[in-house]
């Protein structure tokens, strides 16, 4: 079945073609609003959210739009409005606007470094950073989107994905020391 047969069958309320699609695209958006919200229980209860609200706004999706980029903005606006419950964990550690560190980390042979390593890094930020990071690096939203859509200054948004990707290389420059004394030891 088509894009556009299986659109047409969830307007039509088709339990089988939801499921289907439910079955689709669960993981998709349980990975991108995990990412977000790093919080297993939280994810999946916003998950089943998403495909509620998206089965049922399903007729204003046009034949020939991509369902999954579009449940998987719905999920995401969701952890959003999560998030914005949480606003207070966004502000600056003091009153103070502070402009953001210019200077880069040096970081060499990154792909010695796993992906599994690099996520279990993300996870470890300081959620102000974490969530900054991933919708800035991973889910490709821009400084500015980011600021509009946590409600927050964008120097703000700016400041904290510099500390929060300069804490991440940190992580993985620690690990790659690590590895380099562990292989060298051996010898």
């Amino acid at each position: 079945m088509n894009q556009k047969d299986i659109i047409q069958k969830c307007k039509q309320n088709d339990y089988a073609t939801q499921i289907e699609v439910y079955n689709e695209y669960k993981n998709l958006l349980y990975n991108s609003c995990y990412r977000i919200l790093k919080n297993r229980e939280d994810t999946e209860d916003l998950v089943q959210d998403a495909f509620i609200k998206g089965f049922e706004k399903i007729h204003q999706v046009n034949d020939d739009m991509n369902l999954a980029a579009w449940f998987r903005r719905i999920a995401i606006n969701l952890c959003f409005d999560e998030i914005r419950k949480k606003k207070h964990v966004f502000s600056m550690d003091d009153s103070k606007q502070i402009e953001a560190e210019t200077e880069e980390l040096e970081f060499e042979n990154a792909e010695t470094i796993s992906i599994d390593f690099i996520k279990d890094c993300i996870s470890k930020l300081k959620e102000k950073y974490r969530v900054i990071v991933v919708l800035y690096m991973i889910e490709d939203y821009t400084h500015k989107e980011i600021a509009q859509i946590l409600q927050l200054n964008e120097s703000t948004v700016r400041n904290q994905y510099v500390r929060g990707k300069n804490q991440l290389i940190s992580m993985l420059q620690k690990q790659q020391k690590n590895e380099f004394k562990r292989t060298h030891s051996a010898t």
